[in-house]
C-alpha cells in the first residue's frame, strides 16, 4: 500500500476486509473487516511481490488488499474446521 497514506490504508483496509467478508459469505464487524483487510493487505502483497506483479494507487492496493483478505478468511476457515 505505497503512496496512499495512513488514512488511506485504513479506508482500504475496511473495504478489503469488507468486500472478502461479502464475497466469502461471512458476517463480521467493522473492526473485524479492517483487522482482516490490513493483515490481507500485507499477505496480499507478500504473494503479489513473490508472483512479481507490481500495483500502485488506490484501486491496486485495494484489489491486492482483498485478494490477501480472501485468502487470509479461506486458511482461518480451514483451520477453524480441524
Amino acid at each position: 500500500m505505497s503512496g496512499v497514506g495512513i488514512i488511506g490504508a485504513i479506508i482500504i483496509g475496511i473495504l478489503a476486509g469488507w468486500i472478502a467478508e461479502q464475497i466469502m459469505k461471512r458476517n463480521h464487524g467493522l473492526l473485524t473487516n479492517l483487522i482482516v483487510g490490513v493483515i490481507g493487505s500485507f499477505l496480499g502483497a507478500f504473494v503479489a511481490s513473490m508472483l512479481g506483479i507490481s500495483f500502485g494507487g488506490f484501486v491496486g492496493s485495494l484489489v491486492i488488499s482483498t485478494i490477501g483478505a480472501i485468502i487470509l478468511l479461506a486458511l482461518l476457515g480451514l483451520i477453524k474446521k480441524r
